[in-house]
């Protein structure tokens, strides 16, 4: 049996249906890591579900497999005069998943070497104009303006304006630190870029186009949380209205920004964790999310 038609219909469902079900779903906002999770499995079924599809339909079932023998003879692809090359089959099929997986890691290192580079020119220029303040593990700069951001990466850095340090009182500037620390201990720049890559290689499909529209709201909830364990919710929400009006450096993340009201109503309101039978259900079907193209391509007992 071909498992082409089913791989087919599988992957329609999780490009286009699987993106619709989550946006409307309730709980993402409560757990916004589990969410992330999710979206990147999404993301990595069907990237394994289009490969193995394009290699079942280049490899189809045995009475399958002469029609298309003879239609890459016409194309010119033989052995020798005449005859079809049975083995021409057999390199596209490997081919044509290959090159899907070349495209998807080549998109991905793109967009991480791009965006490093952007955030070396803005760390340099940060180092020259601010300066390093040992009790904030933060670099400090002159702007009027309460703001705060993070450079992630190899050399991180977080970023504070004076205007923040002299208006927030302490509580509020170490929940805002300890959200930019979120950001860079979680690798998001990382998250963004697989999302970035997976976007620029499937741009008209729905999962792409909602997953990467979502993940740096829930990235930033994601460190929201991480101030929330250590740091008052009036405090961090305070503190990210007072830096809602500050401008975001590209490949940086910052406090605050225009997704700030969401949060604001997020933090300020009843915060109710999923039921931890709800969570570890999802947490179970975004770890096999990706292996569910696998087991029909390749269901167990059959060979």
């Amino acid at each position: 049996m071909n498992a082409a038609p089913v791989l087919v219909g599988y992957t329609a469902a999780v490009g286009f249906v699987a993106p619709r079900l989550l946006l409307c779903a309730g709980w993402p906002y409560r757990a916004p890591a589990l969410a992330a999770a999710v979206w990147h499995a999404l993301m990595v079924s069907f990237s394994i579900g289009v490969a193995l599809a394009a290699y079942n339909l280049a490899m189809p079932a045995e009475h399958l497999h002469a029609g298309l023998v003879g239609l890459l003879h016409s194309c010119g692809m033989r052995v020798g005069p005449g005859e079809p090359d049975p083995g021409a089959a057999h390199r596209l099929a490997v081919a044509l998943p290959a090159a899907i997986g070349i495209v998807l890691v080549s998109s991905f290192v793109f967009h991480v070497v791009r965006a490093r580079r952007t955030r070396t020119r803005h760390r340099e220029a940060v180092d020259l104009v601010g300066r390093h303040s040992a009790q904030l593990r933060a670099t400090v700069l002159p702007y009027g303006i309460p703001a705060a951001y993070c450079l992630p990466g190899r050399h991180a850095r977080v970023v504070i304006s004076d205007a923040a340090v002299r208006e927030l009182t302490s509580e509020q500037l170490n929940a805002v630190l300890e959200h930019e620390q979120g950001h860079i201990a979680g690798r998001h720049h990382l998250v963004l870029a697989a999302g970035e890559a997976f976007h620029s290689v499937f741009r008209l499909l729905p999962l792409a186009r909602h997953a990467r529209e979502r993940m740096p709201l829930l990235l930033e909830m994601v460190a929201d949380d991480r101030a929330l364990r250590r740091h008052s919710s009036e405090a961090l929400a305070t503190a990210m209205y007072e830096m809602a009006a500050a401008r975001t450096p590209k490949g940086a993340f910052a406090a605050g920004g225009h997704t700030v009201l969401i949060r604001l109503k997020r933090v300020l309101g009843p915060r109710k964790a999923p039921h931890p039978a709800f969570w570890g259900s999802v947490a179970a079907i975004a770890a096999a999310v990706p292996l569910l193209p696998l087991l029909v391509a390749c269901p167990p007992g059959l060979s």
